[in-house]
């Protein structure tokens, strides 16, 4: 891991994330020359609130958000909360996007949402554990994307994007003088996740919409909501 302040984003590759999910955003950022630094679980654990603070942006990937969770001392969560709180900015993506979340004890979590808890997409509760997912956007065509047991974020932040159902499937919002979006699909999946799988939308499209929410999470650039 290198040192804070020498890479703008932190990509957090503990316990409980998608390593194929992890490569998959390094490769984004690797592709668009974003300079990065990864933290493992006891590696985030280990860190301050001001060294966490010395990157501008935290990604964390999709996984198991339970593990994940879990993975991370109480110490760290608050660490982690008070520095998007003071100004970092946050990237969620499905797992990511449940840990911004607030989780009953004795499961952790990041609570960005000040007590808003995400429950899982709709699909969820048909026995469907991945599909593509057509996301309805406030500005542009829709996109498919590959989702698999993601949640939706009713009752926080503005809508950038809306799940079939209606309900928001991309988020984004302020988080004291911090910056949040949370995606509850994957836009950076790899084509090898599409196998088997219904997608209208061109893959290097959806790539595409990844590196868009990075950087705009990087830089705290408002997208178009609903």
């Amino acid at each position: 891991m290198s040192s804070p302040g020498i890479a703008p984003v932190l990509l957090f590759a503990g316990k409980g994330t998608s390593p194929n999910d992890v490569a998959a955003i390094e490769t984004i950022l690797n592709d668009n020359h974003l300079n990065y630094a990864m933290a493992n679980s006891s590696q985030l654990n280990g860190m301050t609130e001001s060294q966490i603070s010395g990157y501008r942006l935290l990604i964390v990937p999709g996984g198991n958000f339970i593990d994940i969770g879990n993975s991370l001392t109480a110490g760290a969560t608050t660490n982690v909360r008070n520095a998007v709180k003071g100004g970092m900015n946050y990237l969620g993506i499905c797992a990511g996007g449940f840990l911004a979340g607030s989780f009953p004890a004795p499961y952790r979590s990041f609570n960005l949402s000040t007590g808003v808890k995400f429950g899982f997409y709709s699909a969820s509760s048909k026995g469907i554990r991945k599909t593509a997912v057509r996301i309805a956007m406030a500005e542009g065509p829709s996109l498919d994307h590959y989702w698999e047991d993601g949640p939706q974020f009713t009752g926080w932040g503005d809508v950038v994007g809306k799940y079939p159902d209606g309900t928001p499937a991309i988020v984004e919002g302020s988080v004291g003088q911090g910056w949040a979006i949370l995606s509850g699909v994957h836009p950076e999946a790899p084509a090898s996740w599409r196998r088997g799988l219904a997608f209208n939308t061109p893959l290097g499209d959806d790539i595409a919409y990844a590196r868009t929410l990075i950087v705009a999470a990087l830089n705290r650039a408002e997208l178009s909501h609903y």
